[in-house]
């Protein structure tokens, strides 16, 4: 997947949403829980329901991991179940992985080449040799850190050295690797004032915005200030989307909320 295919995509749509696969055995409906794989069940109903005002999907991988080997079957499900039938679609793995050069090769072999997924999530705190390894697989990209949407992201990334937050070092030093072209980058949509500042240094560059619906980001805001010309946002929703219903209807309550979110993303479109 190409960042020319997904804004093609996101042109046809008419939509730049990415919904977010957070599968908690908890709270989906109790009917699946009947299911030989109520994950895989669950994500298929959801899948099938949204596709069509989706640009995007993005498990976090932790929802399946808590599930052992079971819940890892369930996502290489998910992935194959997309590529198979909906290849026109963006894949992400929110792992937020990050280690040392061979570690890093390792994981990016596992989400890239056997996973199939077209872009993981990464943490830049260990720095270039730990990034590098995701950025060598061409049309493939690497979703870095940058500017988080909980509370704690005031802990470290907004701290300033000689006038310069933390987030903006990790822009500012992420350009000159090698392959940053493959870069795209995590920004809260929380943080909405910072937004402006971002553009100014990666005005290119795709931005994953997660913390639109349940965690109370601005979507107008969002647009404002971090679309560019190419779009170049993704506008994440979980649970606002995904646990909408928790009937028989459940996917179909999943699809109104999908839909409310591509029309108004429909009209910014609209009036650029």
């Amino acid at each position: 997947m190409t960042t020319e295919k997904l804004v093609a995509e996101i042109e046809r749509k008419k939509s730049f949403l990415c919904i977010g696969l957070d599968v908690d055995l908890e709270k989906i409906p109790t009917h699946l829980l009947q299911d030989e794989d109520p994950i895989f069940a669950f994500n298929k109903a959801i899948i099938d329901a949204t596709h069509h005002v989706a640009v995007s999907y993005k498990p976090n991988t932790a929802f399946y991991e808590a599930y052992g080997i079971k819940g890892w079957q369930a996502l290489a499900r998910t992935i194959a179940y997309l590529s198979t039938n909906f290849p026109e679609i963006y894949t992400i793995a929110d792992a937020k992985r990050g280690d040392i050069g061979n570690t890093s090769s390792r994981y990016a072999k596992a989400f890239f080449d056997d996973m199939g997924f077209d872009s993981v999530t990464v943490a830049p705190y260990m720095g270039s040799d730990s990034v590098e390894p995701f950025l060598e697989f061409q049309n493939k990209h690497t979703i870095l850190l940058a500017l988080t949407s909980n509370q704690g992201a005031f802990n470290f990334q907004t701290q300033e050295d000689s006038g310069e937050a933390l987030f903006e070092k990790v822009l500012k030093v992420s350009k000159s690797w090698k392959n940053s072209d493959r870069l795209m980058y995590v920004v809260g949509a929380t943080k909405a004032e910072y937004f402006k500042t971002i553009r100014n240094i990666v005005p290119d560059s795709f931005l994953l915005v997660p913390g639109i619906g349940a965690q109370g980001g601005d979507l107008q805001s969002v647009c404002k200030y971090g679309m560019n010309p190419q779009v170049g946002l993704l506008i994440n929703s979980s649970r606002g989307i995904i646990y909408a219903g928790q009937g028989e209807n459940f996917a179909e309550a999943a699809a109104h909320e999908a839909e409310k979110l591509q029309q108004e993303m429909q009209l910014i479109l609209d009036a650029r």
